[in-house]
């Protein structure tokens, strides 16, 4: 039985047929929009979060001034803060996009939830865009989801010896045992990140537990040790001894919340 080379049929149809595809041009209706619809992250993000809106149209030759309605269970002062005029973003004449910043406020309790911060578009002050993008009004809407973090859980540097090291991190899934990312400043010459976990004595003291550092050599990889924490401004500082080396030297660390 012959067989058939349907894929070199199809392409000889679709190459011979002389069919000219035309390009699709937007003519509208102009709109604007949240470029994103949502973004959750934890409270300890020291870093602004940037919300962007735009327009979808040609650019203005005056500002398109825009405002939006804030809810949601997300408490102002308390969880967030906007910067500027809270409820107006504006898009500066000749540009597409405006951005909205909100700064979250740390104020772990060692209470694992969420809040959202909701922001709606209401209005523009260019009534030919339409609010929203398409019959069922895409990105007219915006939700921020900040997630509680446990009291120590955040971003840090790292002192020691006048070094700093940045973007040591300290996380946990209970507020207890937390695992900090590197404690390795300044101290091993190696660029492999050393991990170690510590536990939370609810008393402002920590106990860091024997454990095996595994970019160490075997034969020196234990450490174990202890810290303490400053209540009101989260600064760590841990002694951490290097148990089989000889002597058992200590090396103190401080970590700043960054």
């Amino acid at each position: 039985m012959r067989k058939v080379n349907y894929i070199a049929i199809i392409l000889f149809m679709l190459l011979g047929s002389g069919c000219e595809t035309e390009p699709i041009i937007f003519s509208g209706p102009y709109f604007v929009r949240f470029t994103e619809t949502s973004l959750s992250t934890k409270e300890s993000n020291s870093k602004p979060i940037l919300i962007e809106v735009h327009q979808a149209g040609d650019a203005l030759d005056e500002d398109l001034n825009i405002t939006y309605k804030i809810s949601g269970n997300a408490r102002a002062g308390i969880d967030y803060t906007i910067a500027g005029e809270a409820g107006r973003v504006t898009i500066k004449k000749g540009e597409y996009t405006g951005t909205i910043s909100v700064s979250l406020i740390n104020n772990a309790n060692n209470i694992i939830r969420s809040q959202d911060l909701i922001l709606t578009i209401e209005s523009s002050s260019a009534g030919e865009r339409k609010i929203g993008q398409g019959e069922s009004n895409i990105g007219s809407m915006f939700t921020l989801t900040i997630i509680d973090d446990c009291i120590l859980g955040g971003t840090y540097i790292g002192q020691r010896n006048s070094v700093n090291q940045a973007g040591i991190t300290i996380t946990s899934s209970d507020c207890e045992t937390y695992l900090l990312s590197n404690w390795n400043v300044n101290l091993f010459d190696s660029d492999a990140p050393m991990d170690l976990i510590f536990i939370d004595n609810g008393d402002n003291t920590l106990t860091i537990p024997e454990q095996e550092e595994e970019n160490i050599v075997e034969e020196f990889a234990t450490i174990e040790g202890t810290g303490v924490v400053d209540p009101l401004t989260r600064v760590i500082i841990m002694t951490i001894t290097l148990v089989d080396f000889e002597g058992q030297p200590q090396v103190t660390i401080t970590y700043l919340p960054d």
